[in-house]
């Protein structure tokens, strides 16, 4: 690797890395000031929801964590949208993709991958989008729970749930809703030190 491919690797990293302060733009529209929710942390989930995903679905869950670590890359650019902002603003996803990967190594593959996860047509790229939806409902369940009537709302709405694609993804929708976010450490608790 030349000295300028590795320049231009170090930069994709820093670009990366910045997602961590996009903040989401729901924000705006279910009235919460959730500092932690940022592109980075929501990617985070959602690959990890992708992977168990794939595997449930028997996909190859190497290509859907892939297309969860990079879906919303191009966001480090352009921010994220909400439905609101997406009546009225364009944005050239194709144009930031472009340049955003063009002096990459492997930068074909990585084109391709994004391409595909966008034309959602392979197995890998509904799953990575089931993923995604996951995410989110996770997280209106979380600010439901501590009382977000918004939140509330649109978990009752069911449009993410509607867009789900796999049978696998329904099925843990209707056990997000079901379970207390609090529910994974319920049985750690303890007042005893080891």
């Amino acid at each position: 690797m030349t000295k300028n491919n590795l320049s231009n690797l170090v930069n994709f990293f820093f670009e990366a890395g910045s997602l961590r302060r996009v903040a989401r733009s729901h924000r705006q529209t279910l009235l919460t000031n959730d500092l932690s929710d940022n592109i980075a942390s929501h990617s985070f989930r959602v690959t990890i929801i992708g992977y168990f995903l794939a595997k449930q679905e028997k996909a190859n869950s190497d290509k859907v964590v892939q297309m969860c670590l990079f879906h919303d890359i191009s966001e480090a650019r352009c921010g994220d949208q909400n439905w609101v902002n997406k009546k009225y603003v364009k944005v050239f996803e194709d144009e930031i993709q472009k340049d955003q990967l063009k002096n990459l190594p492997n930068n074909k593959d990585l084109n391709e991958l994004i391409n595909e996860y966008q034309e959602r047509k392979s197995l890998e790229s509904k799953l990575a989008k089931d993923a995604d939806l996951l995410d989110q409902i996770l997280l209106l369940k979380e600010y439901a729970w501590q009382g977000n009537k918004e939140a509330e709302d649109w978990l009752k709405d069911n449009q993410q749930q509607k867009r789900l694609s796999s049978l696998s993804a329904r099925k843990l929708a209707i056990q997000i809703i079901k379970q207390k976010p609090s529910d994974w450490w319920a049985n750690l608790w303890t007042a005893d030190r080891r």
